[in-house]
């Protein structure tokens, strides 16, 4: 069986391939178009975000058997599609999760403790303690929007705070040890600072609009480490511009490229240059689940997940 690298990954994840018994070759830099016209040839393949499997893609790779996703969102395939022609779809939450944990909560203090600020104001001879005073997290209402593996790992970095964790989920009996599941009209009405970790369907893209920060009884800060498009950048400026966000972190980004690979600052609306103005924004590029350590874990979970998948279908 052949399988096919579309994006550069840890090398373990194609030693391990081959010794797994797969013939693996690598294209990371031809167009869609040229792949096209050899993905027939190939039984798997394995991709991030470069190239989207829609039903063209699927419909020439007349072979495929399986499509390992070395990430947690499957957005940038056509899941139905892949169905239909009876292709195994792979993914690995579980390999970045510790990362984007820990990195919203990383967001999350600097935001509230005014950390990049007051460290820019330093090493540049201002010396401002009134104006740089921080806003705890003890005794905060901290909401999660979408309990599952990224959910849960900020939740559990959040145990040592003394907040009040709270989730809501749209499936119910999600909740845990380290947050509560709460109905929408309660969650609404308490979150003090609000964490995003939904993945991009339908139903989330542009979520996060007018209508939803209205409805936000408390003035919270915002958390974004999920995907881009589930907020509406420019009611969310509106929500900075007014106060009712005291301020947001965003690790994703309404306008940066499917790909995830580019965000071209001169190309962007007066929306996004506000936040790269703002002293009450942290912004950082798609990075949350960029560890060392996810660049090994999340190549050995799609690695098990197809040894797994090969061993169940009984494929020498």
């Amino acid at each position: 069986m052949k399988v096919l690298l579309l994006d550069r990954n840890h090398d373990l994840l194609e030693n391990g391939l081959k010794n797994l018994g797969f013939e693996v070759d690598s294209d990371y830099e031809s167009p869609k178009e040229e792949i096209l016209k050899r993905i027939s040839n190939y039984d798997g393949i394995i991709i991030r975000s470069r190239i989207p499997i829609d039903s063209e893609f699927l419909n020439a790779a007349v072979k495929l058997k399986f499509i390992g996703r070395v990430g947690a969102g499957l957005e940038n395939i056509d899941l139905k599609a892949a169905e239909k022609n009876g292709v195994q779809t792979f993914n690995a939450p579980e390999g970045n999760r510790d990362s984007v944990g820990e990195h919203a909560v990383g967001m999350l203090l600097m935001l509230v403790h005014r950390l990049r600020i007051a460290d820019g104001e330093v090493k540049n001879g201002i010396w401002r303690r009134e104006e740089n005073r921080g806003d705890e997290l003890t005794g905060k209402t901290i909401g999660i929007i979408g309990y599952g593996n990224m959910g849960k790992a900020f939740a559990q970095r959040l145990k040592g705070f003394e907040a009040n964790v709270i989730c809501y989920d749209i499936k119910a009996g999600k909740g845990d040890e380290n947050a509560v599941q709460v109905t929408w009209e309660e969650f609404i009405d308490r979150s003090e600072i609000i964490s995003l970790h939904t993945p991009q369907t339908a139903e989330t893209i542009g979520m996060f609009d007018k209508e939803l920060i209205d409805s936000i009884k408390n003035p919270f800060y915002l958390i974004n480490t999920a995907r881009g498009k589930s907020v509406v950048t420019k009611d969310l400026v509106e929500g900075l511009k007014s106060g009712k966000i005291i301020g947001a972190a965003l690790d994703v980004h309404e306008y940066e490229k499917k790909s995830f690979e580019k965000l071209d600052v001169s190309q962007l609306p007066e929306d996004f240059r506000y936040l790269i103005k703002s002293d009450n924004v942290i912004l950082t590029p798609h990075i949350a689940g960029w560890t060392h350590q996810s660049k090994v874990k999340l190549a050995e979970i799609i690695l098990s997940k197809i040894a797994d998948w090969k061993k169940l279908h009984n494929i020498a």
